[in-house]
């Protein structure tokens, strides 16, 4: 009993990691969208607005998660960090680290879950997926139309 509680815990504690990174993108996302400015404002507002709500979808099915492993929601947004940089691909690139770092805690998910749990290992491999097409879009957006890819802008690293 007390090794399921123990991996339970490890599960709550890492579920909680993410559902503070998906809510700071809530925060992060609307801010984006309010700073934008140009000519291409009205799209690149509603695609950040979207990101927005997408974050928000995720910290609540991650919320669902932590009460059915018995914890308690973290109210702690993740790490918000004002560059004051406002052009688009200074927004894209923040966006990028920030999406990385999702990814990274759905694959620490991944593998605390592998072989315990088909929910969280199918719930955190949908995630990954969704985050790393998240980040191919994100990279075609940063890229100049007609270069090649280079380390800033492929998903293998």
């Amino acid at each position: 009993m007390g090794d399921t509680l123990k991996r339970n815990q490890e599960i709550v504690d890492c579920l909680n990691q993410i559902l503070e990174t998906e809510l700071a993108g809530v925060v992060r996302y609307t801010h984006y969208a309010l700073m934008v400015f140009g000519h291409n404002r009205i799209p690149i507002c509603s695609w950040l607005r979207s990101q927005a709500q997408e974050s928000l979808g995720h910290a609540d099915k991650v919320g669902e998660l932590i009460t059915a492993f018995g914890g308690h929601p973290s109210l702690k947004i993740g790490k918000l960090l004002e560059t004051d940089k406002h052009k688009i691909n200074d927004i894209l690139r923040e966006s990028l680290t920030h999406e990385e770092a999702s990814v990274e805690l759905y694959r620490k998910l991944l593998k605390i879950s592998e072989g315990k749990s088909v929910l969280l290992e199918e719930f955190a491999r949908e995630m990954i997926y969704a985050e790393e097409l998240h980040l191919a879009e994100v990279m075609k957006m940063i890229r100049e139309p007609g270069s090649s890819p280079d380390e800033t802008t492929t998903l293998s690293k």
